[in-house]
């Protein structure tokens, strides 16, 4: 049976959150609210469920302490917002499905206690295992914030172990606090599987989003604020034919890329290949770090088994810390550090790759086949992961390990992929091992995220913290989690901002096919089991269609002038699965697919058409760009 698939217009979060906020603040406007009888409004901008905005006005100005009351003393949220005549209170630390009491106080004056009523959890998150702390060693409002790397949502768990934050909506990899006390972090539109998402959004933990940062080639993996306010994002360039192994700098204010650095400039590829190594993800850059001491940038690259060095500003290779094992001897004379001392690893596939203060390196040593020599290969199943610190002396090209946290722990403690590690002080540090991986109750040697819905397939992760010798908190939860932070609800730079959201960049042009098939129309309709339909937006569209394993499948955007072509893959490898760190996306039935084209490029009115091996079928559908 055919028939005309179903067409969706999404208008989009920011478009969203702009009429919410808009119907938020007319109703303040019109209304008597006063600090006795105050208008509240819960999840105000739609997708942070545990957050409320508390509105009123005062005679004159006064600073509000407000008070989310926790099940325990020691998990009271409390801030003090500054004096004001009109107050907007952001409301942070909500349990979900919960009678929250929430207290406001007048400076030297009186309180009021109010209840928010929250709603239960819709979406996945994670699902507390256990959280063990010390007594006060999450202070007031901190919590540990978890991103994803599955089916789960960013979740924030207190010192209890109860959630007090979470978001609705995919946003993916790392969620990095600015100096303005917003966070950072991507966003949820997908333009190309597994997970190159559009950009970054810069939000606060309300929800509200501040500014949509677009990436002609996306974001992937990690983001980092320079001193000035400039961000280093990771990014791909499609039209290369390789992926993962492109950084940018973009400006803050305008989204302009200002430099770029491709690995392909300084590293030569298929050198010292990792076991997870592919000629298009030959590098895998998983992490940056800006280093101000020396004007450089540190990046991790797991399927060369590296953390190499650059500097800022020449793209000049200065070092390589990694097994120097399939590489070339001048590159190793040169550029590799001879390791000293006892007790001394390599780290293979690492993530999160930083420099500390002193300038020793850090990461998170995934471990995975822990050699660069594929007989000695070591199964998921013998291994170990761990956060470990390198002391290096770039004079001397010597390397000397200095501490490292989870061999002992073993195989529990092991993460094939994703993960990372922080640097608060000299001894005390996160290690955060998020890809632990069960099949039938034992380690799986496989990735879970490409078997969704098997009840045999079970993802963990566990986040430490070590002060000292001592583990100051553990938190363990059920599913895998892309990187762990910890951050305060609260911060002294941030509070809501009733301003407009700035959309800088734009989506680049979509690659189109160099073959063009003529072929004339079939006259029928897309077959009914290709389940097909259409999401339109303001910027791109999606065909979303399920198609058999190996068929040829184009999509075509024709009109009275012109036609476009693009090529959809429906091979069983296309999703690249080897390598994956981030399986939000993925479908448990690899035959279907999802195809965005953006509207950059394109103007007019297109009739979309695809092309199922020979036979070109109508959708019924018109696309104006």
């Amino acid at each position: 049976m055919n028939e005309e698939i179903n067409y969706i217009f999404d208008e989009g979060i920011i478009k969203r959150q702009q009429i919410a906020e808009k119907k938020m603040l007319e109703e303040y406007e019109k209304g008597e609210f006063t600090f006795e009888t105050p208008l509240i409004c819960l999840n105000p901008y739609l997708i942070s469920p545990c957050s409320a905005v508390i509105l009123f006005r005062t005679e004159k100005p006064v600073a509000i302490k407000l008070t989310v009351q926790g099940k325990t003393q020691e998990t009271n949220i409390a801030h003090t917002f500054k004096a004001e005549i009109s107050h907007v209170i952001p409301v942070l630390g909500l349990y979900p499905d919960y009678e929250n009491t929430v207290e406001i106080s007048l400076y030297q004056g009186e309180s009021r206690t109010f209840q928010i009523i929250t709603k239960p959890i819709e979406r996945d998150i994670a699902k507390l295992i256990y959280m063990k702390s010390t007594a006060n060693y999450l202070k007031n409002g901190e919590l540990i914030f978890l991103s994803p790397a599955l089916t789960d949502r960013a979740t924030g768990f207190d010192a209890n172990g109860d959630v007090r934050w979470h978001i609705s909506i995919p946003t993916v990899f790392d969620i990095k606090r600015l100096k303005n006390g917003h966070i950072l972090t991507g966003t949820e539109r997908l333009i190309q599987i597994p997970y190159y998402m559009s950009g970054l959004y810069e939000m606060d933990l309300v929800g509200k989003i501040y500014k949509v940062y677009t990436l002609d080639g996306g974001y992937h993996h990690d983001q980092v604020e320079m001193p000035n306010g400039d961000l280093l994002v990771l990014t791909d360039d499609f039209a290369t034919g390789t992926l993962e192994d492109v950084a940018v700098l973009l400006d803050r204010e305008t989204g302009v890329v200002k430099k770029t650095w491709r690995a392909k400039d300084f590293l030569v590829p298929g050198m010292g290949k990792s076991g997870s190594w592919s000629d298009e993800d030959w590098f895998h850059c998983n992490a940056i770090w800006y280093d101000e001491n020396t004007n450089s940038l540190t990046l991790s690259g797991r399927h060369m088994d590296i953390i190499c060095n650059i500097d800022f500003e020449s793209g000049e290779l200065n070092w390589i810390l990694g097994d120097p094992t399939g590489w070339d001897k001048t590159w190793v004379d040169r550029y590799f550090f001879t390791p000293i001392g006892e007790k001394f690893e390599w780290q293979y596939e690492q993530h999160s790759a930083l420099i500390t203060p002193n300038g020793d390196v850090m990461c998170f040593d995934n471990g995975h086949y822990r050699s660069k020599i594929v007989r000695e290969y070591r199964l998921n199943r013998d291994n170990y992961s761990r956060g470990v610190r390198y002391k290096i002396d770039t004079k001397a090209m010597t390397i000397e390990q200095v501490w490292q946290y989870g061999k002992e722990r073993g195989t529990e403690f092991f993460s094939d992929y994703i993960s990372n590690v922080e640097w608060y002080a000299d001894n005390h540090y996160m290690v955060h091992s998020g890809g632990i991986q069960f099949y039938d109750g034992e380690v799986s040697e496989e990735f879970i995220g490409a078997k969704k819905g098997d009840p045999l397939a079970r993802g963990e992760s566990i986040t430490v913290e070590i002060l000292g010798d001592e583990v100051m908190l553990e938190l363990k939860v059920e599913g895998n989690f892309y990187r762990a932070e910890k951050l305060s609800l609260y911060h002294e730079n941030s509070n809501l901002e009733l301003k407009p959201v700035r959309q800088l960049g734009n989506m680049g042009v979509s690659a189109q096919s160099e073959t063009v098939i003529e072929m004339p129309l079939s006259g029928k309709m897309m077959p009914e089991k290709c389940k097909a339909h259409i999401i339109d937006e303001k910027d791109r569209f999606t065909l979303k269609s399920r198609f058999e394993r190996g068929q040829l499948v184009m999509l075509m955007m024709e009109n009275e002038n012109e036609t476009h072509s693009y090529y959809i893959p429906t091979s069983a490898h296309a999703t690249r699965l080897s390598a994956l760190c981030c399986g939000t996306f993925i479908e448990s039935d690899d035959r279907n697919t999802s195809t965005s084209i953006n509207k950059r490029g394109l103007s007019g009115e297109f009739d979309i058409r695809v092309i199922i091996d020979d036979e070109k079928y109508e959708t019924g559908i018109k696309i104006t760009c």
